[in-house]
């Protein structure tokens, strides 16, 4: 088991690197507006009071949110996070279609190994691969917000509001190994990725703009609400509570699917 997760980390290390330098990237080009922006402060408050606030809520964007450096950090993580929320949903559902779609299913499944110890395998590289991206991320928005933004903020809002890139990530993980073992065949693991991400992305913003509290157990991109980790510096625990059932539930029907289903081999 440890030479599949070695192999499978192996396999992914190239393309988790472009993924953490694209993630970092785009944070940076964000964050360089910043110190422009914290000089032009009333007038930015003016030009959107003229904007609808239906339109203002779908873009994550409130009247305050210019007001901090830590309310201009949630527009940041906003935007990184659906990227993000795709390259999970990426691993999720090509780590374990991969074997099919390359026809190694058979040689790998003929060996002295059980279906149960090929998905661990797999489910903790593609973990493996997550933190170590939320651990690089993490490190590089500590040194551009001193260097690009050239401000400081509370360290405990910080890690509270970045890690909330990792809680999504892990709820698309668990999809996409849901889906990566149900789907009869997956022809294009990126289209099913972007599909899915950009339709919960989609249900977010019907939740900033219709205002009703019911669509935000809908979406990940709602579970975590950066206004409100900035206020009580705590997470709401009711959609931590759901996560962490819909990860469980997601995980153990993967493996009673994928002991169940005919490899494919050809």
């Amino acid at each position: 088991m440890l030479n599949m997760f070695l192999h499978e980390l192996k396999q992914y290390r190239r393309i988790t690197i472009i993924w953490i330098v694209s993630l970092v990237t785009v944070a940076a080009l964000y964050m360089a507006l910043y110190p422009s922006m914290a000089t032009q402060m009333a007038a930015l408050q003016k030009i959107l009071a003229s904007y609808p606030k239906a339109l203002l809520a779908a873009l994550g964007v409130n009247s305050g949110v210019f007001a901090s450096f830590a309310g201009f950090y949630t527009i940041i993580i906003n935007y990184v996070m659906l990227a993000a929320a795709i390259q999970a949903m990426n691993i999720g559902t090509g780590i374990v279609a991969k074997e099919e779609h390359s026809h190694t299913a058979e040689f790998l499944l003929a060996k002295p190994v059980r279906r149960t110890q090929v998905l661990t395998a797999k489910l903790l590289a593609a973990l493996t691969l997550l933190l170590i991206t939320n651990a690089f991320f993490m490190a590089a928005m500590w040194v551009e917000i001193s260097a690009i933004a050239k401000t400081s903020m509370a360290s405990d809002t910080f890690i509270l509001m970045t890690l909330t890139l990792f809680f999504v990530q892990l709820f698309f993980l668990g999809l996409g190994f849901l889906v990566s073992v149900t789907a009869p065949k997956i022809r294009s693991v990126l289209s099913i990725s972007l599909s899915t991400v950009f339709v919960f992305f989609i249900i977010g913003v019907l939740d900033s703009l219709i205002g009703a509290k019911t669509i935000r157990y809908l979406t990940p991109f709602r579970f975590f609400d950066n206004q409100y980790i900035i206020k009580t510096g705590s997470y709401e625990p009711v959609f931590l509570v759901l996560e962490f059932v819909f990860l469980v539930a997601a995980i153990f029907a993967a493996y009673y699917f994928y002991l169940k289903r005919d490899i494919r081999t050809n």
